[in-house]
């Protein structure tokens, strides 16, 4: 009933606040531009909640990141509605939890689209309010219908037909194949001679972190224009390209970088800069990225009427890269428990940060429960879009909180999706309800493999949980976990036996949410 009364009274409100020539912000008068404001979801890779210096980080600098952050609104409690890459972006476009259409784990090169093409996206909502709609980066959620994914011909229907005008991008991740650029419906610089083949063996790369390396072959051309080390600053200077070419009309520009994601490939000029390695240089490559794309909308003289979100996609993985940055003293997750993949609140709770010239005052934090499942409401809310109950069933408006109008949680509940479908989790106010032991991520058992994670990880970075013991989950641990958060948020203590009643609630929620 909430996202109801929201969706009634909030876009006349807004259209009020947006033609108003000016609005207090933190005390001081701020002039508010007239008409649809410009949207940019910054949607970043792995980065966990405690590479950021706004959330902790000491031996990693963000500037850059930190400043977006002062500059607006920073989340303590945001989260990907997936700990797993491909479908938290499900998440985040079509306001869905992904677990509702059974998408658990990351797509790779021979999988078609994942979206289907009826459903209402950020981006298709935003095309018809009048917005120049683009997606530069990642894509990570399959091309057209039929498996394997045939990368010789046109790859649709993809983000073209699911409401961008534009896209350029990596078309899967930095760590498999094919290792090409995509523009629009084609693989750049792909010819008819050299077409990319299923089975042969790809080109000799410089980088051994490379998954399923000869799925597929060929393409050399197309290969060749593929720079693991320049692919941060040329999606970022596609990225300014667009803004530069779209500011006299509203646009929303998803910016979806391959940072941190590993390999950590950063660019010769930041190699070295951080103590914590590698992971450490491609966390200063991405605040430069950031840096670099604020400039950009100042030099277009659109600052003061763009809205601008900055979001990983989930936590940070605990690979090899991981492990030394920990060894540094850099903790990728902060104090909290888990990695990316899993249904610990390391592996879901991201850093988060929203920033609005004269909407959202400058400075504030908002402890409220939101998620990326939740931006096909929010921005619905603010471009006055009416969506049915069948658009975006799980995206719930958090805009009152942007704007301060609520201070608390609106959301009521959230159903949290790991790697494993039999740890599908929900938060509920103070409480985390996981439906098995362990996180239901990475499976690896010992320092120095890629996947190193889970209870096994306990045991390297010294963190507690009373489920686990000497890197293994007790026999006699419950078969479910219930976490009271504001007591506990690095949950140390499963508290499912004292709280039955409580443990029982959420998962009759859980199912009943799911049905």
């Amino acid at each position: 009933m909430r996202r109801v009364l929201v969706r009634i009274f909030l876009p006349l409100r807004i259209l009020i606040v947006l033609l108003s020539t000016a609005v207090v912000n933190a005390g001081s008068s701020v002039s508010a531009a007239p008409g649809l404001p410009n949207i940019i979801i910054i949607n970043v890779d792995d980065l966990g909640y405690g590479d950021v210096g706004a959330y902790g980080a000491e031996k990693i600098l963000t500037p850059n990141i930190d400043k977006l952050a002062s500059d607006g609104m920073r989340f303590t409690d945001a989260h990907a509605a997936s700990a797993v890459c491909s479908p938290s972006r499900y998440a985040l476009l079509t306001g869905e939890y992904p677990a509702r259409i059974n998408f658990w784990l990351p797509v790779f090169a021979k999988t078609p689209l994942m979206v289907d093409e009826a459903k209402t996206t950020v981006a298709s909502m935003l095309k018809e309010s009048g917005y120049s709609t683009a997606i530069v980066g990642k894509w990570h959620l399959g091309f057209g219908h039929e498996e394997p994914v045939d990368w010789n011909k046109a790859l649709k229907p993809g983000p073209l037909e699911l409401g961008f005008d534009y896209y350029f991008g990596v078309p899967v991740l930095n760590s498999h194949p094919p290792f090409v650029f995509v523009e629009n419906h084609y693989v750049v610089g792909l010819t008819e001679d050299d077409p990319l083949v299923y089975g042969e063996k790809a080109v000799t790369r410089e980088f051994d972190e490379k998954f399923d390396y000869n799925v597929i072959g060929g393409g050399e051309a197309a290969h060749a224009l593929y720079e693991d080390r320049k692919v941060g600053t040329l999606l970022t200077e596609k990225a300014i390209d667009w803004v530069e070419s779209h500011k006299s009309e509203p646009f929303f520009l998803y910016f979806a970088t391959t940072n941190i994601h590993h390999p950590f490939t950063p660019s010769p000029r930041f190699i070295g800069t951080s103590p914590a390695g590698s992971y450490g240089d491609f966390v200063h490559e991405l605040d430069w990225m950031i840096g670099e794309l604020l400039a950009a909308v100042e030099k277009a003289g659109v600052t003061e009427n763009t809205l601008i979100f900055f979001i990983s996609d989930n936590g940070a993985m605990f690979n090899r890269g991981g492990q030394t940055a920990w060894e540094t003293g850099h903790h990728v997750n902060g104090d909290l428990l888990g990695m990316k993949f899993g249904a610990w609140e390391g592996g879901h709770r991201v850093p988060f940060f929203a920033k609005w010239p004269g909407h959202i005052p400058v400075g504030t934090v908002s402890s409220g429960l939101v998620s990326n499942v939740d931006f096909l409401a929010t921005l619905a809310d603010i471009v006055g879009s009416k969506l049915t109950p069948e658009q975006g069933p799980d995206s719930v408006s958090f805009l009152p909180i942007l704007i301060q109008e609520e201070k608390g949680s609106i959301r009521e509940s959230l159903i949290i999706s790991p790697a494993s479908k039999n740890h599908l989790s929900i938060r509920k106010g103070r409480w985390m309800y996981i439906s098995g032991q362990g996180e239901g991520g990475f499976s690896g058992k010992h320092l120095g493999q890629h996947d190193f994670a889970g209870p096994a990880a306990l045991k390297f970075t010294g963190q507690v949980n009373s489920d686990i013991e000497d890197g293994k989950v007790k026999a006699d641990a419950p078969k479910a976990q219930l976490y009271d958060l504001d007591a506990d948020p690095e949950e140390k203590v499963n508290v499912i036996k004292q709280y039955p009643d409580v443990a029982k609630e959420l998962q009759t929620l859980l199912e009943k949410t799911m049905q």
